[in-house]
């Protein structure tokens, strides 16, 4: 029902038609478009996650937050002459229990500038970092703790 409504706002927002019978051929057309993907069992049996719809806003203005320091940080490597590069691959386990949780941690690591995950298997998640400080400021674990914050997840377990 989440996606029928959120194809039918979309729909509504890029035509911007308010007559009847296009509002019904737009509903009608969203309603296939759910149909074929139910089908076609694309659909995600977890359905919309509105536990997180209010939840994560702050997360977001942290995480943007976040993605400008991280810019900052290694502009400053790049633009510097000694090109202080120290690469690092390393692995780290996530207290989220549940894969949304996971996912969420991993792509958060990965928007962040200097940082990308590069698996995910089993709550662990393996990480290159462009230097050393940018590992350790994964290693903290303060966006973990945000996450499962977002989550309602404490140490791996449902609050």
């Amino acid at each position: 029902m989440s996606l029928w409504v959120f194809l039918f706002a979309f729909w509504f927002l890029l035509s911007g038609h308010t007559e009847p019978l296009l509002l019904g051929f737009g509903a009608f057309s969203c309603t296939i478009v759910v149909y074929i993907a139910h089908r076609m069992d694309v659909i995600d049996h977890e359905g919309h996650p509105s536990h997180l719809s209010f939840k994560i806003i702050p997360y977001w203005a942290w995480l943007c937050w976040e993605i400008v320091k991280a810019n900052i940080d290694v502009a400053k490597v790049i633009i510097s002459p000694k090109l202080p590069i120290s690469p690092v691959m390393f692995k780290t386990k996530a207290s989220q229990s549940r894969e949304l949780g996971q996912v969420i941690y991993a792509n958060s690591i990965t928007l962040t500038p200097g940082t990308i995950a590069v698996d995910l298997e089993n709550g662990v998640l393996e990480i290159h970092a462009l230097t050393v400080e940018g590992a350790k400021g994964v290693l903290t674990g303060d966006m973990d703790r945000r996450v499962c914050k977002v989550k309602g997840e404490m140490e791996g377990h449902d609050e």
